[in-house]
């Protein structure tokens, strides 16, 4: 079966060095960068070709995924959306993780005419996060509340930003400046990103602070739980000083008029931001995950908490945020290579989470690849 990864940046490719382990796959990997294909060819000898492609070509897309079984895009987020769709213009299965802005039930009309299942936002948060709201709802008899709190983080903690970069930097920065929105007392609210900033004492991490991201996405349309939060996780301080870059203009993607030249702040601050925030050679990362949902199974009331540490993997020089979104990613498309996963349309992970068999399976395959997952049970009163 043949396999075609769209973008081969820190997390497409951990996605190709996985799926080109198994022997049945021919994988080729995608990008613009023919430096970025260079450094995976040197990893992933097994990848069966590289192409280079200016993936913000639809036309282009379509063109080359045209002789695969499957696609997998792992594209920036402003180009996941026109990605996904010129995969399904070609009539290919997709499983994306680009985490576009734009809601991708538009294309579910496009997707189910042609009988095409489209795995969308399939990383770790949103996707683990979602697989594991699903799994638990269809558990439970009634779903009271979803609540999630996720991070990637340096293990070692440089002022003045305490942070490093291990996915696209826009998107990074559109986590700041996108209302989030979330569910209270059964009604959808809006927030400011960066607001309602809490701490969280967290295992083997320490004092972590929280604050409102649009992180729901899907959860809000397929899961009537009346009580639903994301957050993100930083070390503390950092919130206070997004907001003020973000307040400040230095995030808008409105262009404006330096010299007779037009510059969008959004695009020098994500450069400025990425030579400071980019990970050394020396560095390593770490991924924290709280996921709890509470309900009512049976007589009595329960909180169910999943659990999730990762850390830099340094025999294979993988980020843990490669390792923990990239190797969802490529296990759920094993699932909808082998078929056991083939719901058709637009399919959030939570659609996963709630498919028989699918929760024990990537657990069991993150378990291979010494990603733990430790889930807890308290009862209620």
């Amino acid at each position: 079966m043949r396999v075609f990864v769209l973008g081969a940046g820190m997390v497409g490719s951990a996605i190709v060095a996985d799926l080109a382990q198994d022997p049945q796959l021919s994988v080729t990997a995608v990008d613009r960068s023919a430096d970025a294909l260079h450094r995976l060819r040197q990893r992933v000898p097994r990848v069966a070709k590289t192409v280079q492609c200016d993936l913000g070509r639809p036309d282009e897309v379509t063109e080359q995924v045209s002789e695969c079984d499957l696609v997998v895009s792992a594209v920036p987020g402003h180009l996941g959306h026109a990605t996904l769709q010129a995969a399904l213009v070609a009539g290919k299965n997709v499983v994306d993780i680009s985490f576009s802005p734009e809601d991708a039930f538009l294309l579910d009309d496009l997707a189910r005419s042609r009988g095409l299942t489209a795995l969308v936002d399939c990383g770790v948060a949103p996707g683990l996060c979602n697989i594991i709201a699903g799994y638990v709802y269809d558990q439970f008899d009634a779903t009271d509340s979803y609540d999630c709190y996720v991070g990637g983080l340096p293990e070692v903690r440089i002022k003045p930003y305490e942070y490093r970069v291990v996915f696209s930097a826009v998107d990074v920065l559109e986590e700041y400046t996108r209302p989030a929105r979330l569910v209270e007392h059964g009604s959808l609210i809006t927030r400011p990103a960066l607001s309602e900033v809490e701490l969280l004492d967290l295992p083997q991490v320490g004092t972590l602070e929280a604050f409102n991201t649009d992180g729901l996405r899907s959860l809000l349309r397929t899961l009537p739980i009346p009580s639903m939060h994301e957050k993100t996780l930083r070390y503390p301080g950092h919130a206070a000083l997004m907001s003020v870059f973000r307040d400040s203009g230095f995030f808008s993607t409105q262009p404006i008029n330096l010299d007779g030249r037009l510059v969008t702040p959004m695009e020098l601050t994500s450069r400025l931001l990425f030579e400071q925030w980019h990970m050394g050679e020396d560095e390593r990362d770490l991924t924290v995950m709280l996921v709890a949902l509470e309900g009512k199974r049976g007589a009595r009331r329960e909180r169910r908490e999943f659990w999730l540490l990762d850390r830099y993997d340094s025999q294979t020089k993988t980020t843990s945020m490669a390792r923990t979104t990239g190797y969802t990613c490529a296990i759920v498309a094993r699932m909808v290579l082998q078929g056991q996963f083939s719901r058709v349309g637009i399919c959030p992970p939570e659609y996963v989470g709630r498919t028989p068999g699918c929760f024990a399976s990537l657990m069991r395959e993150y378990e291979k690849r010494g990603i733990g997952v430790r889930e807890s049970v308290l009862e209620l009163d």
